[in-house]
């Protein structure tokens, strides 16, 4: 193992005895691995993640929603035998819900346990025992360093959170620790891989991207999403995968208030498939356009545009 190796500097700044081995071999083990577990992967994608295990670096996966960031850090973490451990970001996130908070009523009553009438405990000395770590209760992101078991930590639409919240996460994707005042820094145990996912909804800060790999996905091309398609739907024939597949590339390429995202093409697949169709015609399309498309003014432009009929 090189010294100037990534992980060997990392555990070796975390005090950990022993340097993690690396978890896939090669791209293509990573490949494979998913595969096994239902996520066709591609070569960018297989390579940018291979990289973030070697480079001990998180991986921030921008994308539209629907196009698979999710169920990548699932796929990574069911192909390790790793518990996932997911941080949903929303606006109004604080470090309560995602690094940690004190378990308030464990404390007090602690503290009345403590103190009996006529009790001359000093409060310095009550102090220091309710705010240990026996008191903590930890949120996402602190449970996932100091885990003891292998886990994938899953920050998931981190758009959605203000420009302030993201600096609660700085130090865990940099230094994987956690500063707490009444306790001091708590180290990771191991080294987790980390996922963001963020559906462009904002633009993120320089600082959280320079602590990043990135990783874009956009929706697959004909030829992948069929495959998907095969993949993910058991019993769908291969001709009707590839109309399937050809129907959404044509949705995508119009100016629709919402297009439709890969598990919406699956969705549509496994209709067609309960209803036992073989092939598509335009009847078929017709009616079963809103498994695709949420908006009616979407439907409407499809089957004008698509079809050559009026709504």
């Amino acid at each position: 193992m090189s010294a100037l190796d990534p992980r060997h500097e990392l555990a070796e700044r975390l005090g950990l005895t022993e340097v993690p081995p690396v978890r896939f071999s090669s791209p293509e083990d990573l490949h494979s691995r998913l595969a096994e577990h239902d996520y066709l992967s591609s070569d960018a994608i297989s390579s940018v993640t291979f990289l973030a295990d070697r480079l001990a670096k998180p991986v921030l996966v921008e994308g539209p929603a629907g196009t698979g960031k999710t169920a990548l850090a699932k796929a990574v973490a069911e192909s390790l035998g790793a518990r996932l451990i997911r941080l949903q970001c929303y606006e109004g996130l604080d470090e309560t819900k995602a690094l940690y908070e004190w378990n308030y009523r464990k404390q007090l009553l602690r503290i009345q346990a403590g103190r009996p009438e006529g009790s001359a405990e000093v409060w310095s000395e009550l102090e220091e025992d309710i705010f240990a770590e026996e008191f903590l209760l930890t949120r996402p992101l602190l449970e996932a360093i100091t885990a003891t078991d292998p886990v994938v930590l899953l920050i998931d639409e981190v758009d959605r959170v203000e420009l302030e919240t993201e600096a609660l996460l700085l130090e865990i994707l940099s230094e994987y620790q956690v500063s707490i005042p009444e306790l001091g820094t708590l180290k990771a145990r191991q080294i987790p891989m980390v996922f963001l996912t963020s559906n462009n909804t904002r633009e993120l800060s320089e600082a959280l991207k320079r602590r990043c790999l990135y990783l874009h996905l956009g929706y697959p091309d004909v030829e992948r999403e069929r495959d998907i398609i095969l993949s993910r739907v058991p019993g769908i024939a291969t001709a009707l995968a590839e109309q399937i597949s050809q129907v959404v590339r044509s949705l995508r390429m119009m100016d629709l208030k919402k297009s439709p995202s890969v598990s919406e093409t699956l969705d549509w697949a496994r209709t067609l498939v309960i209803l036992g169709r073989e092939e598509l015609g335009e009847d078929l399309v017709a009616e079963t356009l809103h498994v695709l498309l949420k908006y009616q003014s979407d439907i409407e432009k499809a089957t004008r545009e698509i079809l050559g009929r009026s709504s």
